[in-house]
């Protein structure tokens, strides 16, 4: 398993993140769960792919900027055949070495309350529940969390 750094248009990114989209649309019900601004090629800083042993694409995710210091997970997501293999935390570690060397010190993101296993696994990395932030504020099912870098 690897990480590779792509586009944000790259085909397969577009292939996963439009998984990701349907996977959270059935769960909630609703095509258009998001909050706020949409990431895009304009505003997304790196975006990752972890690749399994043949290259083929397995997940993804994104980071961007929120202020000088902080940067925000974006996108991130495995396909269902491939949890619990380590990919996700493959797609953490490459976007904490990109978060790094841009000198971010913080990392925050926001994943929704009927994702148990998106939850579970962002506190098993060390993401810490914070007050829901920015577009989050106010909204219902937005669950928010901070990762301090070292």
């Amino acid at each position: 398993m690897y990480t590779e750094d792509v586009p944000w248009d790259a085909p397969e990114a577009e292939a996963l993140r439009g998984a990701q989209r349907v996977e959270i649309a059935e769960r909630y019900g609703d095509p258009d769960t998001e909050p706020g601004v949409a990431p895009s090629g304009d505003d997304i800083a790196v975006f990752v792919l972890v690749r399994n042993e043949d290259g083929t694409a397995i997940g993804c995710g994104g980071l961007r900027q929120l202020d000088e210091v902080t940067g925000e997970v974006k996108r991130m997501y495995v396909v269902p055949e491939s949890r619990g293999s380590g990919a996700a935390d493959a797609i953490v570690e490459a976007l904490e070495v990109h978060a790094r060397k841009r000198g971010w010190t913080h990392l925050r993101l926001e994943t929704g309350d009927r994702l148990a296993s998106a939850i579970a696994f962002y506190r098993r990395r060390g993401f810490e529940r914070i007050q829901n932030f920015g577009p989050y504020v106010g909204v219902d099912y937005s669950l928010c969390f901070e990762l301090e870098l070292t």
